[in-house]
């Protein structure tokens, strides 16, 4: 099966073309990392595991894969969605959560990337990283024997692209049909959507100020997934452009951690970005509208979109447990899942 002939309409298990071993031992630093059946696999994977944790939680909790093994989750940023969406899906799948954080963290005391990383993988079977720049999570990742999760990098967020995506499934279907409109920053949150979008096949469109683009080398690449799969992606300084007739519409904060002191200053250029009940309007009919959290109320979107009932920031939130605990089972998981 090709890549462009993929069903996004109906994500079940029984419906994959791909061995679910294919990810055993693997790391995921971006989504590009995943081709687009490995994609649709997580995907399906996680909506699975969430029906069953819904329907029997005790029973779900009887089939827990990975007893005896233990993941180290590591928080160089400040984390709520993070921490404790991984520390409860690692002991799920039955695995032992060793979390260090902040100034507590397993790199607070200047060890060397490499000799951490030798030896945190002597104790724990994969390492969930939240931390700052891309290249330090490669580099954690080209030593290590053991799987490495980006749980979020000034580049990029997979885990929360994961998320997001099952939850548009899950509220709007046919993942290849949709158009999503993000608003705001081309930032980390950016980057993934295109990711994304282009793994899908969907239609994405990015609207940001001009100084504020994603970064040129990873559209290119988006757009180079693109061309295998019918996605487009569509860059704009125009939220007008972007927002009409979108089935999905994502915002995020704009400063994210690190540019907090550029809040200001990126408040007067941001201004016409802001999501609102009147530009949420040029949405298609039935439009949800979704941020990752932490927002900014009455910054990057207004209380009256995100407490819409077409608002569905909550779900996404819980969905960031279902779909990083799939992840972990699959790229840690020998046995049938």
């Amino acid at each position: 099966m090709t890549s462009s002939k993929l069903d996004w309409a109906n994500l079940s298990l029984t419906n994959n073309s791909i061995d679910k071993s294919s990810l055993l031992g693997r790391d995921l630093l971006r989504l590009l990392d995943l081709t687009p059946e490995e994609f649709r696999l997580v995907l399906s994977h996680a909506i699975s595991l969430k029906a069953k944790w819904k329907s029997d939680p005790a029973k779900a909790q009887q089939q827990a894969t990975l007893l005896g093994r233990a993941v180290g989750v590591i928080l160089e940023k400040p984390s709520l969605r993070t921490r404790v969406s991984f520390e409860l899906a690692i002991s799920r799948l039955g695995a032992y959560p060793v979390v260090m954080s902040d100034t507590s963290s397993a790199f607070s005391r200047g060890e060397s990337i490499k000799d951490t990383t030798m030896v945190m993988e002597r104790y724990v079977n994969a390492i969930v990283i939240r931390s700052f720049a891309q290249s330090r999570v490669e580099e954690i990742a080209h030593y290590a024997q053991i799987p490495v999760v980006n749980a979020l990098t000034d580049d990029f967020h997979p885990c929360q692209g994961l998320a997001d995506f099952m939850t548009i499934y899950e509220k709007k279907g046919d993942l290849a049909a949709l158009k999503l409109a993000y608003v705001g920053d081309g930032n980390n949150m950016a980057h993934t959507y295109m990711e994304a979008g282009a793994l899908t096949g969907m239609e994405v469109r990015i609207a940001t100020p001009e100084a504020y683009k994603p970064l040129r080398k990873y559209i290119e690449e988006c757009r180079q997934m693109a061309d295998t799969t019918g996605a487009k992606i569509i860059l704009t300084t125009d939220p007008a452009t972007a927002l009409k007739d979108a089935d999905v519409v994502i915002t995020d904060t704009w400063a994210s951690m690190g540019a907090e002191s550029e809040h200001d200053e990126r408040a007067k250029v941001f201004e016409p970005y802001q999501i609102s009940a009147e530009s949420f309007a040029q949405a298609a009919p039935g439009a949800i509208f979704m941020h990752c959290l932490p927002a900014h109320r009455g910054e990057e979107v207004t209380d009256e979109v995100m407490d819409a009932p077409f608002s569905v920031i909550y779900d996404e939130a819980e969905n960031r447990l279902h779909a990083q605990q799939a992840l972990l089972s699959l790229v840690l998981d020998e046995k049938e899942i």
